[in-house]
């Protein structure tokens, strides 16, 4: 009688080990890295227990299943053994039975359970013991990640311990959208957050102001025109072109002009504009926006000249062209409203060729694209191939893509609907008839 009271002790106490296991990892594998390094840093000693665990990810793992392994292995057995002797053969089945109903419910849902709800919470409770745990079984771990290594390799899989299924920027981003979609996290929000760390992934090109909607003024000209025309920018700064539009000699800043003029009391021939300008700062177009920020930052400087491997000049771009990809358009009493992109009742949207796709996506919430084109009408001539006439339409990337307007060998206009909205209007329209 004695030894049956044992032997279910036994059992239940490697149930609750098993238990325990099942629970650590769900709760470790699932606490927040960024709260366990805020608690860290705030002086928790849990917390930093934690923080080295998930370091150690694989070595974590290994002992924790080498551990959860042994413990439902070994109540498994004593439970043949204990109805073995109860029941003769057919304790056999009655042990399987019944162990398998008590680990899957006890030892493996219940805990994990408890443990993706309260993961932080957990984490913080087991860490002392698991890292016992682990620095216990290091020595069969460390036999374990050997073995698994050089069993990958003979199949052409290499592991490392530096290898990472996702960077800190897709971390970030996944994180981002997930308590976006939660309602966590509000669409400005989710958008501006997005936008800081695109800047790593986008180039100048994919922002800059192309040279032939580029406001510039030809410094030959008589002074008093280049005057009117730097009065009528609406931007406080203005490329000087000399020769040909794309030769870039100088940059007028309206406040300095306006400064020469007090100082020459209104007399617009004392006047020099080259004397007046600043020398253009050239950059690559294939400059990252988080590098150009930082060289913005470093020159104190606002205003950039883009140039393409060849040293010609593409368009210009602007601190306020890099702050607007993370913010969204800043515009003030000077800037002129823009009508580029407008929703039609529909759910379809009318927009100009040159706006970029980046800009469509984050106006209306959808995902076309940009790998292989900048702007809308780029995107629609890459997949057409060939330059679309008037009236054309297209399908690609799940919406319908229709030319409103064409200007020679541009793409001035064109209407964007999600095809699951055109299906909807095409339904409507054909119950009406």
């Amino acid at each position: 009688m004695m030894g049956l009271g044992i032997t279910l002790g036994a059992i239940l106490g490697l149930l609750i080990l098993s238990a325990f296991f099942s629970g650590s990892e769900t709760a470790l594998t699932a606490a927040s890295r960024a709260r366990m390094h805020a608690l860290e840093q705030d002086g928790n000693r849990h917390a930093k227990i934690v923080t080295y665990l998930l370091s150690i990810r694989e070595r974590l793992i290994g002992a924790i299943l080498l551990g959860n392994s042994l413990a439902n292995i070994a109540a498994s057995a004593l439970a043949t053994s204990l109805f073995l002797n109860l029941f003769g053969e057919a304790g056999v089945a009655y042990a399987t039975v019944l162990m398998t109903v008590l680990v899957v419910l006890f030892a493996e849902v219940l805990p994990k359970t408890y443990a993706i709800v309260n993961a932080d919470r957990m984490a913080l409770f087991v860490a002392p013991a698991v890292r016992f745990v682990v620095a216990v079984l290091a020595p069969v771990t460390r036999a374990m990640q050997f073995l698994v290594r050089h069993t990958l390799r003979l199949f052409g899989a290499s592991v490392g311990d530096d290898v990472e299924v996702l960077s800190a920027h897709e971390e970030l981003r996944g994180a981002i959208d997930l308590h976006h979609k939660e309602g966590g996290v509000v669409k400005l929000d989710r958008d501006m957050l997005g936008g800081v760390l695109d800047l790593r992934e986008l180039a100048v090109s994919d922002i800059m102001v192309h040279r032939t909607t580029m406001d510039a003024i030809d410094v030959d000209l008589p002074t008093e025109q280049v005057v009117d025309a730097a009065l009528k920018s609406s931007h406080t700064r203005v490329p000087l072109w000399r020769g040909e539009r794309e030769e870039i000699v100088g940059i007028l800043h309206a406040k300095t002009l306006l400064r020469a003029l007090r100082d020459a009391g209104g007399d617009l021939g004392k006047l020099d504009i080259m004397s007046l300008s600043t020398p253009p700062w050239f950059v690559p177009d294939s400059t990252s926006l988080k590098d150009q920020l930082n060289a913005f930052l470093k020159r104190k400087a606002h205003f950039a000249i883009v140039v393409d491997e060849y040293g010609e000049v593409m368009g210009l771009v602007t601190l306020e062209d890099i702050i607007e990809e993370i913010v969204g358009d800043i515009t003030d009493e000077t800037d002129i409203a823009s009508i580029a992109a407008r929703v039609q009742p529909d759910g379809s949207l009318i927009v100009d060729g040159t706006v970029p796709i980046r800009d469509v996506n984050r106006m209306m919430d959808w995902n076309i694209p940009d790998d292989e084109a900048t702007t809308i009408a780029g995107l629609v001539i890459h997949e057409a191939q060939a330059i679309p006439y008037q009236g054309q339409r297209f399908n690609f990337h799940g919406f319908l893509f229709e030319v409103l307007r064409r200007q020679r060998n541009r793409i001035t206009s064109l209407k964007v609907t999600p095809l699951t909205a055109a299906r909807k209007a095409k339904r409507a329209q054909s119950k009406a008839s």
